[in-house]
């Protein structure tokens, strides 16, 4: 089985059914799919999935591995001991959950219909959408912030130390998406802390602003990088 690059640094036998379960733990730890209608998470992981060609393919073929074993068996007892503790509805089991979220799987790969919003719609969406924004703000602009830097430039210049060409290059286009995609200030504000950011913007600077601002250095800083 290949996998996509997001998953390579996993040592499991059920990766990316892993990084589905994430998405149903951040939204609760409840399976709240029914045969009819994929639930919350599950679209949230599809919309994300979609993103990378192929993606569909191995979560599918974990959870048949799964359940061909059957949850409890003895030969992936320390794999399923990696995986989140989803909880199934009155009346399911775990495996009956999979199954159907499973089968929602399939369809989709096979073209069927699913929430396409563009709109992250939980935080495991959001940061799976923007994660060198999410890396730069969590990490420079976190609560630890007063512990390691005076000013926002000094936080925001050992980013750029840290963080090779390519990695930059994502971060400017994440910026310049998530500013074009979320159009109220409180929004804005909402998102960022969900992706990190536990500070105030410099001061007399709106955080749109600061932004753009930002954005602007990382790509002169590019530039200067490339000449």
């Amino acid at each position: 089985m290949t996998y996509p690059e997001a998953f390579l640094d996993r040592d499991e036998r059920f990766p990316a059914l892993h990084e589905l379960l994430d998405s149903y733990a951040d939204a609760g730890y409840s399976f709240t799919d029914t045969p009819e209608e994929p639930g919350v998470a599950l679209q949230a992981y599809v919309r994300q999935a979609v993103r990378t060609s192929g993606t569909l393919d191995p979560v599918i073929a974990e959870i048949d591995d799964l359940l061909q074993v059957g949850l409890f068996g003895e030969e992936i007892a320390d794999d399923v001991d990696l995986l989140p503790r989803i909880n199934p509805p009155a009346g399911y089991t775990v495996e009956q959950c999979l199954a159907t979220a499973r089968s929602h799987l399939d369809r989709i790969r096979n073209g069927g219909a699913y929430d396409k919003s563009p709109v992250p719609q939980t935080e495991w969406e959001w940061r799976k959408q923007f994660p060198e924004l999410g890396m730069l703000l969590g990490a420079r602009f976190s609560q630890e912030f007063p512990r390691f830097y005076t000013t926002h430039e000094e936080a925001l210049d050992d980013h750029l130390s840290l963080n090779d060409e390519e990695s930059l290059n994502k971060l400017v286009r994440e910026l310049e998406y998530i500013l074009s995609l979320i159009s109220s200030d409180v929004d804005l504000g909402r998102v960022t802390e969900m992706l990190g950011l536990q500070v105030y913007p410099p001061e007399g600077v709106s955080l749109r602003q600061w932004l753009i601002d930002m954005q602007g250095t990382i790509t002169d800083h590019l530039r200067r990088s490339a000449s």
